[in-house]
């Protein structure tokens, strides 16, 4: 049995939340001071390039390569337009599409039994592979997905609005206060809810459970007992989040 490491908040923290930070809040932050300062040409090429760098760094990362490549080849077609288009308001829109159709794809990868949050769950942990395709796995990240599923949808609705009425300012004001707080909690609520289910789960459907019990001069069911004692971690309390 692989070891694997004590889903503790700094460990999950430490792994997820500087990639979370960075794909956040750092392109949207970039286009509009270059905006501001040298116009539309130079804030699509330089944010362009901090994106392509975001995706190689997630690669280098042991992310997924092929959700990598889908994320730089939206980024030339993004560019490719706004630069055509030469507006703000139509390179803008584009993520915000694009992040309606994430909405929609978080409910549908639920429909199909194959929930979304569950792929980009192994940023924060390296969950095994028997692991990931258990049924406690897939209902808890099935929920998960339908609850950023939501939440991608009106966010889009919102940014959408506030760039068609306000402009590039609203658009951004809109953005941050949609953004960061909303993700934040919700990446602390994920957190939260999969180590609380994980943890009341029965051994057995918990990552690392036994696969294989040694029949000895023991009985098998005390067997199992000691042999679950001896790999299993040293319990800590699960932190409550506050309603």
């Amino acid at each position: 049995m692989t070891d694997l490491p004590e889903p503790t908040w700094r460990m999950l923290l430490g792994r997820g939340l500087p990639l979370f930070a960075v794909e956040a809040a750092l392109p949207v932050a970039v286009f509009y001071g270059v905006w501001r300062t040298a116009g539309l040409g130079p804030a699509v090429v330089v944010t362009s390039v901090v994106g392509g760098a975001i995706v190689f760094w997630q690669v280098r990362r042991g992310h997924d390569v092929a959700l990598a490549g889908v994320t730089f080849v939206f980024l030339v077609i993004q560019a490719v337009v706004g630069l055509v288009a030469h507006s703000a308001t139509v390179y803008l829109a584009q993520p915000v599409v694009l992040s309606a159709l994430w909405g929609v794809a978080y409910l549908v990868s639920v429909a199909i039994g194959r929930p979304l949050i569950g792929a980009f769950a192994r940023a924060w942990y390296p969950f095994p592979p028997e692991f990931r395709s258990s049924a406690i796995y897939r209902r808890e990240f099935g929920l998960q997905s339908i609850v950023w599923g939501i939440y991608c949808l009106l966010r889009a609705g919102l940014r959408l609005w506030a760039l068609l009425a306000s402009g590039v300012g609203g658009f951004l004001v809109v953005s941050i206060g949609t953004g960061t707080p909303f993700l934040m909690a919700l990446v602390f609520w994920g957190l939260w809810h999969a180590r609380r289910t994980f943890t009341a789960a029965e051994p057995s459907e918990q990552p690392g459970g036994i696969e294989e019990v040694e029949v000895g001069d023991v009985p098998a069911e005390d067997g199992a007992r000691n042999e679950l004692a001896a790999h299993e971690p040293e319990h800590h309390p699960v932190p409550r989040v506050a309603a």
